[in-house]
């Protein structure tokens, strides 16, 4: 296949709002050992591209520099030691970074083919949703059928994938949101709402569940609900913290609480797991999720759609707070 010798990559200029996302011409990635090379049709929007924007991401040594983390397109290249992928399959993928180009150069062990039925953009908006709500709703939270979970900004793409996880997987969710709109939205994907600028997130919990609490909350907003998390946990309960949009400390914890129900308060970032682990994920997504989204179900909300060179103004969109689902640039 003859391929370019450049390409155009969105990449950070400095820290900053959206404006500091700027297209530059850059040279065509090589798919290295255990690498498929893929051309970018799509690539997803995500919230720790804004954080990483703004320079509040923590970054570890080593992590790539520019923004993206999951694409879908079709497979251009393989590296050696690739034999689970050929050129021509039509995949989305987890990446490690610079997710926002023409073509982006992927672990093999986090691609996967994409599900029939599915496009580009739908194909694009799976990755970084899914596989942080299997690991943390599933995985950490050790949610299973039958049981109750929380889910803090219930219309975000986080929120709708876990949403609808939890609809299929027969699980009980109760969902923030913070407009008639959006617990509309929550309401059709199979979730009770709670409009928390309205009403008590956890007096509506204690009131909805007769005093039993919710086995697992994810949580996007870190200091400022620990208390009310924790109030709102059953007995064994689980919290798993996926962000700080609420504050990165939290002060006047009620550890008593935290003693009392044998709570559990953990969390994860997901770009900084390990090769292996995010490998370990994507094996149980293909067993247990994209069947399920063979048959048309769960299959993710899309807000809106940019051009690759309008990455800023996607950005500047996901901050604004208005979206229900993912919001996605698609490249021709």
């Amino acid at each position: 296949m003859n391929l370019p010798n450049e390409m155009t990559r969105i990449e950070i200029t400095e820290p900053g709002g959206p404006e500091v996302l700027q297209p530059k011409r850059v040279p065509l990635p090589v798919a290295a050992e255990g690498q498929v090379l893929i051309r970018v049709h799509a690539a997803g929007i995500n919230r720790p591209d804004a954080l990483q924007r703004a320079g509040k991401y923590p970054m570890k040594p080593g992590m790539d520099p520019h923004p993206g983390l999951e694409v879908a397109g079709e497979v251009v290249a393989v590296g050696t030691g690739v034999s689970q992928f050929a050129v021509g399959d039509k995949v989305c993928a987890l990446t490690n970074g610079s997710g926002y180009a023409e073509y982006c150069a992927v672990p093999a062990s986090q691609t996967l083919l994409i599900p029939e039925g599915l496009d580009w953009v739908q194909a694009a908006a799976l990755p970084e949703t899914f596989f942080t709500v299997w690991a943390n709703l599933f995985g950490l939270g050790g949610a299973s059928r039958g049981q109750r979970a929380l889910i803090h900004g219930g219309t975000s793409g986080i929120g709708t994938t876990a949403l609808m996880l939890c609809r299929e997987f027969g699980i009980e969710a109760f969902a923030t949101a913070g407009s008639a709109d959006k617990c509309a939205a929550i309401r059709e994907l199979g979730g009770q709402p709670i409009n928390y600028r309205e009403e008590d997130f956890a007096a509506v919990i204690a009131e909805k569940t007769a005093g039993k609490g919710v086995n697992v909350i994810l949580d996007i907003m870190g200091g400022s609900y620990l208390n009310g998390n924790i109030s709102a946990l059953a007995m064994d309960g689980r919290l798993v913290m996926l962000g700080f949009l609420g504050g990165a400390r939290a002060n006047d914890i009620d550890l008593l609480a935290i003693l009392g129900k044998r709570a559990v308060v953990t969390g994860s970032l997901l770009r900084a797991r390990t090769g292996p682990e995010k490998a370990a994920i994507a094996d149980q997504l293909r067993e247990h999720v994209w069947p399920v989204l063979a048959k048309g179900k769960c299959l993710p909300i899309i807000d809106k759609v940019y051009p690759l060179s309008d990455a800023a103004k996607a950005h500047a969109h996901m901050e604004a707070g208005d979206h229900i689902g993912k919001i996605v640039l698609q490249i021709d």
